[in-house]
């Protein structure tokens, strides 16, 4: 049944929707040179999909997810073999999951401030775990490891190894980002949520003239 409701219409309607102006802003990268390197940048691509994700649940936010990327990559071919994106997919995943999750079961305000807070939580150590383990030594096939530490060193001197880089850097970059998203998902969710319910309300009405 819950397939069902998150596969209606409207709800297809919206996700594409949300998932689309993901993408775009997934465009718009804003480099913290004083946090981490010039390759990573700050975007708020999530804020779309969060505010899905409360309206619609913690399923839609994953399809959206797929949804930014897969748009992202027609917009913009991928310039990291890929990386970017997939550490993107799944980073973006590990915060709107749990945010989503949370909200479900707690549809208040402050529910919503626990979600975001576990979901930037959440996304900051999985980020340090996956960049560490995995991102960091797949990317230095594009980038020479010794050059990706350099610059990491160059911005705060206890870097030395991949998991000080990703402690260090990498950790602090994506708090940033969670409060950032955090702080303008709590600014927008209610007048964009109020037209999710309007859509689906319309689209109510429109059946029942069909049918009448």
């Amino acid at each position: 049944m819950r397939e069902k409701r998150l596969l209606s219409t409207k709800n297809v309607a919206v996700m594409g929707m949300l998932g689309a102006l993901s993408a775009v802003l997934m465009l718009f990268e804003v480099p913290l040179p004083f946090i981490a390197p010039s390759f990573y940048g700050l975007d708020l691509s999530e804020v779309p999909i969060l505010v899905g994700t409360f309206a619609l649940g913690p399923l839609a936010g994953v399809v959206m997810e797929v949804v930014k990327i897969l748009i992202k990559l027609l917009l913009k071919p991928t310039s990291t073999g890929f990386v970017g994106e997939f550490a993107n997919l799944f980073f973006g995943c590990s915060m709107v999951l749990p945010a989503g999750l949370i909200y479900r079961f707690r549809k208040t305000k402050k529910g919503a401030m626990a979600a975001m807070a576990a979901g930037t939580v959440i996304m900051s150590a999985v980020g340090i775990a996956g960049n560490a383990m995995v991102m960091i030594p797949f990317y230095s096939n594009f980038m020479p490891l010794e050059n990706i530490l350099a610059a990491g060193a160059a911005i705060n001197p206890a870097v030395g190894n991949v998991w000080t880089f990703a402690v260090f850097c990498v950790g602090p970059f994506n708090i940033i980002k969670g409060v950032a998203v955090s702080v303008i998902t709590a600014l927008v969710y209610k007048r964009v949520s109020g037209m999710i319910r309007s859509i689906g309300a319309e689209g109510r009405r429109d059946k029942r003239r069909i049918e009448a």
